[in-house]
């Protein structure tokens, strides 16, 4: 089945620049008629597939692209800079997001017949691969459950399943696998992830939170950086530079409010470390957003 017939599957929906939240909660869909700035956002646990265009997404200094055929997974939240690189109102980047279940993967993973995991393979947060036409099936399948939604909220989950299956058993099975298995330096930083991720605007001493999940200092740091391409502090600091922003938007937060709410004592340094994050000032940025939701322009995450 050639990625077209996904790309067409999608656009039937998919008619509006922007996100698309669909009927079945874990699936959105992408569209994009336009290349786009580099926009931070956090990627959290799921598969991105591109039928059309493509997409850069950094992750601290590793830069991938990914375009029609290709799939992304991501096994933690993770902080990137995401941009549509191409895209026109002719050939626009199409794209869906399948959000993944991290106690299904391991309970599915435990079900299964695996080869033994490789201790030389890097454990990323990341993996690029082309899309198997198994795995194609699937997919195509899942977005056709849109047009039939009756059938589809006993139907979705079974394909669902089938397609975690397909990832653990394919190319993106051996990340997944270091992160739902047990005991593996990926799964302890995960759950340090995890920690971190609902705990960011607390003063945390790093050295404690390695000892948390039963590593050294030096081998935390290192398993964390080669998982999530960043510090540990510098993963902290953007979950709350990006959690400020969503407040200063979404809630008419201040700045200097924003700030003190995600754990920052210096309103110089927030704005210093806002700016360079998302390449102006506190309220500059905001006024921008707001400006770009009441002229129709979305931003893709």
């Amino acid at each position: 089945m050639p990625i077209d017939t996904l790309a067409a599957e999608i656009s039937r929906f998919a008619q509006n620049d922007g996100p698309l939240q669909t009927a079945i909660s874990p699936l959105t869909l992408y569209r994009s008629s336009v290349k786009t700035e580099p926009l931070p956002c956090v990627y959290g646990l799921g598969l991105a597939v591109a039928v059309q265009g493509a997409k850069e997404v950094s992750q601290g200094d590793q830069v991938r692209v990914y375009g029609a055929g290709q799939s992304l997974l991501t096994t933690v939240d993770l902080p990137v800079v995401a941009r549509v690189v191409r895209a026109d109102l002719a050939t626009p980047f199409l794209c869906m997001v399948l959000t993944l279940d991290a106690r299904a993967l391991v309970q599915t993973a435990a079900e299964m017949k695996l080869p033994p995991l490789s201790r030389a393979m890097p454990p990323g947060a990341m993996s690029l691969c082309e899309v198997e036409p198994r795995l194609l099936d699937a997919l195509v399948r899942l977005v056709r459950l849109l047009d039939e939604p009756d059938l589809a909220p006993q139907m979705a989950p079974l394909v669902q399943q089938e397609i975690m299956v397909r990832l653990l058993a394919g190319p993106h099975g051996p990340h997944l696998r270091h992160l739902v298995s047990s005991g593996s330096p990926s799964h302890h930083v995960a759950r340090a992830m995890a920690w971190l991720k609902q705990h960011f605007s607390e003063d945390v001493r790093m050295d404690e939170l390695a000892a948390s999940v039963h590593m050294s200092p030096s081998t935390f740091r290192h398993h964390f950086r080669q998982l999530a391409g960043m510090s540990p502090l510098q993963y902290q600091k953007q979950l709350r530079l990006q959690e400020a922003r969503q407040l200063m938007l979404n809630q008419a937060l201040d700045a200097g409010s924003a700030a003190a709410r995600v754990g920052y004592e210096s309103a110089p340094q927030f704005s210093r470390e806002y700016s360079r994050l998302f390449g102006e000032p506190p309220q500059r940025d905001i006024r921008r957003l707001r400006d770009q939701a009441e002229s129709g322009v979305a931003e893709l995450g």
